[in-house]
């Protein structure tokens, strides 16, 4: 078959993201959470792959230079009976490191556009393609032996590790990275007259194939929080119904093509619900992060909120309710910029926060985050703060002034109370911010790309 035609290399990003307020509420969509985007983003860059006349390579090549050995090669090829796009990860050299999202996005994105481009073009065939993954520095630590006191020049840190020993500060990375991989892939084969992502509807269709991807990747229907913020943006969101995903075939399997295509076309049948009110923080104040570096099993920690949900379901309902009435009175003093009333909407939430960690037995806001929390509370400048999302140990999320004064007393503190706590506590220069996914300009990744 011919190839598709060629086309320009094409720079896509998105955010990483912080569920200030409705972690674990926003499983259920009887509830929901406050997530803003983040100033780190997750950026793809698609090229293509020429080759000399007459030479056919059905090849992807995926790369994160930022990482030793990071290069995977996938083959790819129809599969039959409508069966989408089969895609096989091959030896680099001696090596073979599985990397499920990234598969797993190839496999629906390719899907996806080899479908609705053979209704126009039945004789197309996809291009081979080189994807460059370009992390910003905030979503992984460095190790402690390379931390200085000095910033990481540029926006992309060379590390001394595999991908697989970086530290997460979890600001939702596989998030990002799936919905800036499809984003790039569509926009790289697909005309902007049927995938523009700076429209409504390309968003939608975003949203729609990079939440499928991602949760066949992990193995589950998650809630779907943190690709809704990697596409649009700092929002209040409920989640899809979860029979969205069910009897969809496998990948590879009769009628998996056709099947996917309709579940992300019908925008329709997508009962989520985004809503950009409230998603604010006031004039002069900013949300910002800190990177404890201990991490948290957060899926173990879900399986025993839900455990003790089941166990308790009129005391879990009620916690639940009264929970979702204050993180929705945050969300209305961020929306109405009335900073006298942040400080104490924060703690209200925390305070039930604390309480369905003890009905539970999860950390969920641990004492020792707890007690920096407070701490950081007395800092001039700071309204206070949060464990966000699942909680744990491994990030704490600041509401402040956003003024360089602020930001020196509060970095101050952070190195005093690690030096004095033996700890590793620190600011990250990520900061929220209201866009979600965007096109870039090549610019920005000069000396990264082959």
């Amino acid at each position: 078959m011919p190839s598709h035609s060629v086309r320009p290399t094409t720079a896509v990003s998105a955010p990483g993201k912080v569920l200030l307020a409705g972690g674990y509420l926003v499983l259920d969509r009887g509830y929901t959470g406050l997530v803003f985007g983040l100033s780190a983003r997750i950026n793809v860059i698609a090229a293509p792959i020429t080759t000399e006349p007459g030479v056919q390579l059905a090849e992807m090549v995926v790369e994160s230079p930022q990482f030793i050995d990071a290069t995977w090669r996938y083959g790819f090829h129809l599969a039959g009976k409508e069966g989408g796009i089969a895609v096989t990860q091959l030896h680099v050299g001696s090596k073979m490191s599985p990397n499920p999202f990234v598969e797993t996005t190839l496999t629906y994105t390719l899907t996806y556009i080899n479908h609705i481009v053979s209704r126009d073009d039945p004789s197309h065939s996809l291009a081979p393609a080189r994807l460059t993954i370009l992390a910003d520095n905030d979503y992984y630590s460095l190790p402690s032996s390379n931390a200085t006191s000095e910033p990481t020049p540029g926006r992309f840190a060379r590390y001394p590790h595999t991908l697989s020993e970086a530290h997460k500060t979890g600001l939702g990375s596989s998030a990002a990275l799936v919905t800036s991989l499809t984003a790039a892939l569509l926009s790289h084969y697909l005309p902007t007259s049927l995938f523009n992502p700076a429209s409504e509807t390309g968003r939608q269709t975003l949203h729609n194939l990079a939440q499928s991807a991602h949760c066949a990747a992990q193995g589950k229907v998650g809630s779907g929080f943190d690709v809704a913020a990697a596409v649009f943006g700092s929002c209040r969101y409920r989640r899809f119904s979860p029979s969205l995903f069910s009897n969809l075939p496998s990948p590879g399997t009769a009628g998996f093509a056709a099947a996917l295509v309709e579940r992300v076309d019908d925008h329709a049948r997508w009962d989520t619900e985004v809503r950009k009110d409230g998603a604010v923080m006031p004039d002069g104040v900013v949300l910002r992060m800190c990177d404890v570096d201990c991490g948290s099993q957060t899926v173990g920690m879900v399986k025993k909120v839900l455990a003790w949900r089941g166990q308790d379901a009129e005391g879990s309902k009620t916690l639940w309710d009264s929970l979702q009435e204050r993180n929705e009175a945050l969300a209305d003093v961020l929306g109405r910029g009335e900073t006298g009333e942040v400080a104490g909407a924060l703690a209200r939430v925390r305070e039930l926060v604390r309480e369905m960690g003890r009905a539970s037995g999860v950390p969920i806001e641990p004492e020792s985050q707890g007690e920096l929390l407070d701490a950081l509370g007395g800092v001039e400048g700071v309204y206070g703060g949060v464990v966000p999302g699942a909680g744990g140990y491994d990030a704490l999320a600041l509401v402040m002034r956003d003024d360089e004064e602020t930001e020196k007393r509060v970095e101050g503190f952070l190195e005093e109370w690690s030096r004095k706590r033996d700890a590793r506590v620190r600011l990250l220069g990520v900061k929220g911010e209201m866009e979600g996914v965007r096109a870039e300009g090549l610019d920005a990744y000069a000396g990264w790309l082959p």
